[in-house]
């Protein structure tokens, strides 16, 4: 029953993994760039939810809701100052960029909220289960992960494929000039896709904070990277591939925290990406781009 217990528990961090991975794919998949700042918006997501619930006193939901206002409009403003002038920079000058968005979000926390670990209130209510009579405990926070991922998979995938605005982001990912030339308004499109992403790091901080309870400005950094991780691991720029790579790095970083030793689950894991990525380097559900001469 332990390793089933490990699994599930691994399949739960990585559905908030996958989450977070969402925001990197889609950020990439259509604006071509790679926003490592987006751990950073998790961290402002998990204190607006603190400031809510835990220091205003007010309901779990609202401060869901505060969240992903918040980090919506901090998502679209980042993108519109720092990002969009560089749209026809250089790849190491955006990424530059956004290094120095992730550390001046990280100070603006320590300024704000101090270095000291908050405990964060979980925002589940709802009850765990218990199977095999009592031998496999699944929390509340486990079942809601894999509830919401689930949920806002379908949603995003129905989401693209069935709106005028999920269909003008395949067109912005598929060739922004030609896109452009049909009408679509190319950097609406990519500021709408911000904003998805940072509301989805929302949820994300709200379920990763509810599971691991404790809040520092530093809270995102890592998350953050293992969910890049994820996605390049799936396949950037695909949504079942974030799905994918999410959970099977959750399982992974959880199963060698169980059985092989939690100093170096980080390294097991960053190990089997150098390994798939020598295998197929473009991830398990990437596609190879042929660029155009």
């Amino acid at each position: 029953m332990s390793f089933l217990s490990y699994l599930i528990s691994g399949i739960s961090l990585g559905s908030i993994y996958a989450i977070i991975a969402l925001g990197y794919t889609m950020v990439y998949g259509i604006a071509r760039m790679l926003n490592f700042a987006h751990g950073d918006i998790i961290m402002v997501g998990g204190f607006a939810i603190f400031t809510v619930v835990s220091t205003l006193g007010m309901a779990p939901l609202l401060g869901i809701v505060t969240a992903a206002a918040v980090c919506t409009i901090l998502g679209v403003t980042i993108e519109f100052v720092a990002y969009r002038p560089l749209r026809g920079a250089s790849s190491l000058a955006v990424l530059i960029t956004a290094i120095g968005v992730s550390y001046l979000l990280q100070n603006l926390a320590l300024l704000i909220f101090g270095s000291n670990a908050r405990q964060f209130t979980s925002v589940v209510t709802m009850p765990g289960l218990k199977l095999a009579e009592g031998r496999l405990s699944i929390s509340g926070e486990t079942i809601v992960t894999i509830l919401v991922c689930i949920v806002i998979m379908a949603g995003l995938t129905a989401f693209i494929n069935k709106t005028r605005i999920g269909q003008a982001m395949l067109a912005v990912s598929e060739d922004r000039g030609a896109a452009a030339l049909m009408g679509i308004n190319v950097n609406r499109t990519i500021a709408i896709t911000f904003a998805i992403g940072s509301a989805l790091a929302a949820v994300a901080g709200a379920l990763l904070c509810s599971t691991y309870p404790s809040l520092t400005p530093y809270t995102g950094s890592m998350p953050g990277i293992k969910a890049f991780v994820a996605a390049v691991f799936g396949g950037i720029g695909s949504i079942p591939g974030a799905l994918l790579g999410g959970v099977i790095l959750g399982v992974v970083e959880n199963l060698s925290k169980a059985y092989i030793s939690s100093q170096l689950s980080d390294a097991i894991v960053f190990s089997l990406l150098i390994v798939i990525l020598l295998v197929r380097p473009t991830g398990i559900l990437g596609k190879k781009i042929n660029e155009k001469v």
